[in-house]
């Protein structure tokens, strides 16, 4: 929402957290090596190598920070929600940062400042961001800088709008009141605030209430009223902003883009663009390629057992579709017979599945026949997390019974997802499983990725929902 003046707070809370740092880190150094606190077993170090390993920090802190969802809106969270998110950004940096002094030189750092470095993060970038939004409350409270709005309409949208506003103070917008069409409803209030009067009344009250900006949210059976409006505003010298009636189209990130001028709304919207879309893609590569490689003694005892104890390829391979809806194909541990499929066409696995081999209930059980997925993930078909991608002939039926299905395919397909971690998976709830998936979509970090790859590991690896 008004993206120009969030910026300006984000910007603000991104040099102060990178300031936080680099003061936890040379504090970390000073009070390890010249308080004395703790007994030194090697000769002191040179406070350059402490200089230069910053670069290491002013990269790995900000990609943490961004990927935990630290510069979005809280939206009304808590205070401890943030603190939260804090202490899982940091606490991811100080283990990659742990693992970078390995390679760059070993036992050069030592590791009590490496914990007093996460200790003084966690506390002086939680509080330097509570001391600023308290500051910048302060100065609101007091007058300054403040935008003074005056909300045209008094409907659902209006009410929309202000509690929209009033979820970020930080912003500076003071909501006067509200207009209104209808006479008998001027008095009233809505979202805490007073409909000052009717539409032809603008032009007083913001002479009256020295507004700087109008936000039209008239519904859309009301929009013939917006030429009256404006032509009442011809002589002012405020800000007018229109806010359209799309509530109900919006479906998933909406927002606001324009072409050379042209305001263009966007109704849904994947969150993966930019920077976010290169950090997840770096990520799957990364953890893709580790898992590949450490599990590559499993991949090859598992593909021999299968040629070993039923008829056909090791490798089962399956048209599915993916981001955008492009399909593609995905790869598999065979765990059905050989043309399991050729009598009952495509279906659903269910509890007791006779299609299924002896080693293929135990791959299925333990989600092993996913494995060749990875290479999926290796080849941009898929990412590690993400919606379960599903076969196109499931997805001709589900789109037309399902409302809002194919919003799912505005990521890649996971090898896991949120749903899966919750227990949606197999032949479960397909309602909840879009509910889960478009949660996960809305509410997308790096740091939601690993918590997910995490509750894989410890709950989601055998279900009893995998057939």
């Amino acid at each position: 929402m008004l993206k120009k003046y969030a910026q300006v707070f984000i910007s603000v809370l991104f040099i102060t957290d990178l300031a936080s740092v680099v003061f936890s880190w040379l504090a970390s150094f000073f009070i390890r090596f010249t308080l004395e606190l703790f007994p030194l077993r090697h000769p002191l170090p040179f406070f350059s190598d402490y200089l230069i390993f910053l670069l290491f920090i002013s990269i790995v802190f900000p990609v943490c920070l961004i990927g935990g969802g630290l510069y979005k809106p809280m939206r009304g969270k808590k205070q401890f929600d943030e603190f939260v998110n804090i202490f899982k950004a940091v606490s991811l940096s100080i283990v990659i940062l742990t693992a970078i002094t390995f390679f760059y030189r070993e036992n050069s750092y030592s590791r009590i400042v490496m914990v007093l470095f996460w200790f003084f993060s966690i506390i002086t970038i939680s509080l330097s961001r509570f001391y600023l939004r308290k500051t910048l409350k302060y100065f609101r409270e007091k007058g300054y800088n403040l935008r003074h709005v005056l909300i045209v309409g008094a409907g659902d949208l209006a009410k929309n709008l202000a509690e929209k506003i009033n979820l970020h103070p930080e912003i500076g917008f003071n909501i006067v009141g509200f207009l209104t069409n209808h006479s008998k409803k001027v008095g009233q209030s809505v979202s805490g605030k007073k409909i000052l009067g009717q539409l032809e009344d603008v032009q007083k009250i913001v002479k009256e209430y020295n507004v700087d900006q109008i936000f039209i949210a008239l519904p859309r059976h009301a929009h013939d009223r917006l030429e009256k409006v404006i032509s009442y505003l011809g002589e002012e010298f405020v800000d007018i902003k229109v806010v359209p009636d799309l509530l109900q189209f919006m479906r998933l990130n909406p927002g606001i883009d324009d072409i050379d001028g042209l305001p263009i709304v966007s109704l849904s919207e994947g969150p993966l663009y930019g920077w976010n879309k290169l950090l997840k893609r770096f990520f799957d590569i990364i953890a893709s390629l580790i898992v590949v490689i450490v599990m590559s003694p499993m991949i090859i005892i598992i593909a021999i057992a299968l040629k070993l104890t039923s008829k056909g390829p090791f490798l089962y391979k399956q048209e599915r579709m993916g981001f955008g809806g492009r399909h593609f194909t995905m790869y598999k541990f065979r765990t059905m017979f050989e043309d399991a499929e050729e009598k009952t066409g495509a279906v659903w696995a269910k509890n007791g599945d006779p299609r299924r081999t002896s080693i293929g209930k135990f791959l299925r059980r333990t989600s092993l026949d996913e494995l060749p997925q990875f290479f999926n993930v290796l080849k941009s078909d898929m990412s590690i997390v993400g919606p379960r991608p599903e076969r196109p002939v499931f997805v001709n039926d589900f789109k037309k019974s399902v409302y809002q299905y194919m919003l799912r395919h505005k990521m890649k397909a996971g090898i896991t997802g949120w749903a899966q971690v919750n227990g949606w998976r197999g032949d479960s709830s397909l309602k909840k499983r879009i509910e889960y998936d478009l949660y996960y979509i809305e509410n997308w970090s790096l740091l939601f990725d690993l918590k997910i790859m995490w509750l894989t590991i410890w709950k989601g690896l055998i279900n009893k929902s995998a057939y």
